[in-house]
């Protein structure tokens, strides 16, 4: 509960909502880097993705000082702020992902344009 941004905080319900849906995403994206060597790179795109999903809850970690996971100090909550942009690299540099999201990003626009 403690990466759950303040502002989407709604009720203690959906609080535990977005924890549970937020842990049967990582389990499925592990379980797929794991297992969907085929599909890697829309695999590594979707982790990417999820990690930019999550940051808000490392931001709202950092911003009202709130102590999980071993980072009880505002600089180790600070440092993870700068670790979170590495994850994503790493996702989409060690998949081939960046093709994959490159190919999202033409479909989107050009579904726009028309």
């Amino acid at each position: 509960m403690a990466q759950v941004p303040t502002w989407l905080q709604f009720s203690e319900g959906f609080t535990d909502f977005v924890v549970l849906a937020s842990g049967v995403v990582e389990i499925a994206l592990g379980l797929g880097m794991l297992f969907l060597w085929k599909k890697k790179a829309m695999v590594g795109a979707l982790l990417a993705l999820f990690y930019v999903a999550i940051f808000p809850g490392n931001i709202n970690q950092y911003v009202n000082h709130i102590d999980a996971f071993g980072l009880n100090t505002d600089n180790l909550r600070l440092i993870r702020l700068f670790i979170q942009p590495v994850l994503i690299f790493l996702a989409l540099w060690s998949t081939g992902g960046w093709q994959q999201l490159k190919e999202w990003w033409q479909c989107l626009t050009k579904s726009k344009k028309a």
